[in-house]
């Protein structure tokens, strides 16, 4: 919610989820989520705030101190992001996740990359 109680947009909630995962904080990242939030990826479906930390911490994992390149494309509740992200030895040219979004909080995403090791 904003200060003034309404919920926050789409986008505002997607920048402070950006500024959020710059932390590394895994609790500060999943409160930008509902309780009830699914983040559903190749592997399986992790369901709740502790399964969006979980989902989220194998990716910080994967990718840690990361140069990240994003195309958002917004449409109402949903955000379609294609995204790349680099460290000095792997690298994701792949990255694909969409968000579903209620009350000004994440309630869904979807995770899919491919890590490779970085060619230089």
């Amino acid at each position: 919610m904003t200060t003034t109680g309404t919920p926050r947009t789409p986008q505002e909630v997607f920048a402070d989820h950006g500024a959020r995962l710059g932390t590394g904080d895994l609790d500060l990242i999943s409160r930008n989520y509902t309780e009830d939030a699914v983040f559903v990826t190749p592997d399986g479906v992790l369901t709740g705030r502790d399964g969006v930390a979980r989902g989220i911490g194998r990716l910080l994992a994967d990718l840690p101190d990361a140069d990240w390149q994003l195309t958002p494309a917004f449409a109402g509740d949903v955000l379609f992001l294609q995204w790349t992200a680099a460290t000095g030895t792997h690298e994701v040219t792949d990255g694909v996740d969409t968000f579903v979004f209620r009350d000004g909080l994440i309630s869904a995403q979807t995770v899919r990359y491919t890590l490779t090791t970085r060619t230089i």
